[in-house]
């Protein structure tokens, strides 16, 4: 006997698409943030830059899906993601004291996350309170989001 009863679909998890990048002086507080965030970063899809991306991932045992190095194209990779609208938000340590060989694609990930309005965090602070936010987890906001896309 067949039924006719229709199954409703559970309301699908939000996983919030976050970049982890950090320049070679943060990779420990971004190691160390990572950690500490462990439980909401496990609820999260994670992308990082081939060495950040490495370190996360084993340090807090969460897949990271791993991008380029910085350096090498792993920047402009977070950057097209944004432009594409793949990320929701990107988790940038970047180093405000040492000239970076590739300062362009830092000033570029900036402008590219204002303009395609993808929040960015720069710093620990920044970032506990971006994923610490009511909003971070709101079904309807990213529904929102999404349609304005």
């Amino acid at each position: 006997m067949t039924s006719n009863v229709t199954q409703l679909k559970a309301r699908e998890e939000i996983r919030p698409r976050i970049a982890l990048i950090a320049h070679d002086a943060n990779k420990d507080e971004m190691a160390q943030w990572a950690t500490f965030n462990r439980g909401t970063l496990s609820r999260c899809s994670l992308y990082g830059t081939a060495t950040t991306g490495k370190r996360v991932s084993d340090l807090v045992d969460l897949p990271v899906e791993l991008l380029l190095s910085g350096p090498r194209g792993g920047d402009a990779q977070v950057g097209a993601m944004i432009s594409e609208k793949k990320l929701d938000a990107v988790i940038f340590f970047w180093d405000p004291l040492s000239s970076q060989a590739h300062d362009v694609d830092v000033k570029m990930l900036l402008r590219l996350a204002v303009l395609h309005n993808v929040p960015i965090a720069c710093n620990r602070s920044s970032a506990d309170f971006l994923i610490s936010s009511p909003l971070f987890f709101n079904q309807p906001y990213f529904a929102e989001r999404q349609a304005a896309n």
